[in-house]
C-alpha cells in the first residue's frame, strides 16, 4: 500500500479531542469525479470557524486540497458536487428554497457565480454525471418526484421530467450521461427504474425480481454494464449481482452475507469492457461502529476483507481502469492523504509467499471472464430476475 502525504496541503487543520478519529469530526458526503481527477466535501474547521467547502485534486503525483470557505460558514446540510473543470456546485437551503452557485478558486479568496433557486422542500443532488459539466437535482414532492438539470443546460434550473412516486439514490448506466437509474417507491413498493434523458425524460423499469420484492440499486459500472444490488426477494436484504441488457438473472453471492454486518459497494473498477465478472468492487464493511474495506469480483467467489488506511473516509474511493484502488484519509497530521493499494499484487504477492514457506510448487491459476452481454443498449431493459427463482439465485456463492 502506498500512501500519498503531501506536504503543501492548503487545507485547515483539525482540531479533535486526544485519541478522537478524526473522521468522527467530519462527516460530510465525500464525492469524486467520474473521472477521479477532482472531489469536494465540507471540512470542518479550527475552533468555530465551522464548515467550509473543500476541492481536492487526486489526478496528480500528490494530492492535494484547496479550502473554498464563503463569507460566512456553511450550515452541514450543505450539499457539494465537484466538476471535471475544477469548480464546486454548492446547494445551500435559503429559507423555503435551495440556492445553486459554483465556487471556484480566486487569488487568495473564492469566487461565487449564482446558478438559480428551486423553491422547494426538498432538493436533492444526483452523483457526478459521466461528462464531468452537467449536474442533476431531485425534487421530492408528495406524489411525484421532479429531475432538474441545475447546471450544464441552458440559463438557470431546468425542469426536465416528472416520475410518479418518491425518487432517491441515482445511478449513471452509460458514459453519455443519457440512461439514469433511481430507486422508485410507488405504492409501497421500492423498485428501481431508467429515466431516458435522450427521450425527454421517458421512465422504464430496469429491477424486477418478483411483484413482491423491494428491487434497489445500489452501483453502476457502465463500461462492463456490472450491476450491484440490494433485494429482499430472498427473504432477507441481500447483496446480488447483473449485468445490463443480460439474459442471465441476477444471483446473490453467499459471501457477500457477513454476518453482523452491512456491506455496501462504492467503487467499481472501469474499463473491464464485456468483462462484468472480473470487474472489481469496492465494499465497504460496518459493524460496531467500525468500518473497513472488502475487495470483491464475481469471478473469483469471495470477498477480501482488510483494513483501510488510518482516517479512511469510509464509504470514499475510486478505482482506475489498471486495477488500483485508492482511499482518501485524514489524520491530525496529514489533512489531504490518498492511500493507493494494488490487492490483486498484493495477493499474487503473500500467495507467492506462502508457497515459498511450504517449498511445494502452486500452479498459477487463470480465472477468465465470460462474455455474458452487449455492454450498450439502446433501450434499457429489466435484469430478468423472474427467469430463476429466489431459492435457487439465494444460495449461489460467490
Amino acid at each position: 500500500m502506498t500512501v500519498c502525504a503531501p506536504h503543501g496541503t492548503q487545507s485547515t487543520p483539525l482540531t479533535t479531542s486526544p485519541g478522537a478519529p478524526p473522521t468522527e469530526m467530519r462527516r460530510s458526503a465525500f464525492t469524486v469525479t467520474v473521472d477521479g481527477s477532482y472531489a469536494a466535501w465540507l471540512a470542518l474547521g479550527r475552533g468555530t470557524d465551522g464548515w467550509f467547502p473543500e476541492r481536492w485534486t487526486l489526478d496528480g503525483p500528490e494530492p492535494y486540497a484547496v479550502s473554498l470557505p464563503a463569507s460566512q460558514p456553511e450550515e452541514p446540510d450543505s450539499q457539494l458536487l465537484p466538476l471535471s473543470d475544477g469548480r464546486v456546485l454548492i446547494r445551500r437551503r435559503v429559507a423555503e428554497r435551495f440556492a445553486l452557485s459554483l465556487l471556484y478558486p480566486a487569488g487568495p479568496g473564492t469566487g461565487e457565480m449564482a446558478l438559480g433557486a428551486i423553491e422547494c422542500p426538498r432538493l436533492t443532488l444526483l452523483p457526478p454525471a459521466p461528462d464531468g459539466t452537467s449536474a442533476y437535482a431531485l425534487v421530492e414532492g408528495e406524489r411525484h418526484t421532479t429531475l432538474w438539470r441545475v447546471h450544464g443546460g441552458g440559463n438557470g434550473p431546468e425542469l426536465l421530467s416528472t416520475i410518479p412516486g418518491r425518487c432517491e439514490g441515482g445511478a449513471w448506466l452509460d458514459r453519455q450521461g443519457r440512461l439514469l437509474a433511481l430507486d422508485r417507491e410507488l405504492d409501497g413498493l421500492t423498485k428501481a427504474v431508467v429515466v431516458d434523458l435522450g427521450r425527454g425524460g421517458e421512465t422504464s423499469p430496469l429491477l424486477q425480481i418478483t411483484e413482491k420484492s423491494n428491487d434497489r440499486l445500489l452501483l453502476a459500472e457502465p463500461d462492463s454494464g456490472l450491476l450491484l444490488v440490494r433485494s429482499d426477494a430472498p427473504g432477507t436484504d441481500r447483496v446480488g449481482w447483473g449485468v445490463l441488457g443480460s439474459a442471465r438473472p441476477v444471483r446473490f453471492p453467499e459471501c457477500l452475507r457477513v454476518p453482523d454486518a452491512t456491506v455496501t459497494p462504492f467503487a467499481a473498477q472501469p474499463g473491464q469492457g464485456l468483462a462484468p465478472e472480473d470487474c472489481a468492487v469496492a465494499f465497504r464493511i460496518e459493524a460496531g461502529g467500525s468500518s473497513w474495506v472488502g475487495v470483491w469480483r464475481a469471478a473469483r467467489k469471495r470477498l477480501r476483507q482488510f483494513q483501510g488506511p488510518a482516517g479512511w473516509l469510509p464509504g470514499a474511493g475510486l478505482w482506475t481502469a489498471d486495477g488500483e484502488l485508492r482511499l482518501p484519509f485524514v489524520t491530525a497530521t496529514v489533512p489531504c492523504g490518498l492511500a493507493r493499494l494494488r490487492p490483486d499484487e498484493e495477493e499474487a504477492a503473500a500467495a507467492a509467499a506462502t508457497a515459498v514457506a511450504s517449498a511445494e510448487a502452486v500452479p498459477a491459476k487463470v480465472v477468465t471472464g465470460e462474455v455474458v452481454g452487449a455492454v450498450e443498449v439502446p433501450v434499457p431493459r429489466p435484469v430478468p430476475l423472474q427467469q430463476a427463482p429466489c431459492a435457487r439465485t439465494a444460495g449461489v456463492a460467490s
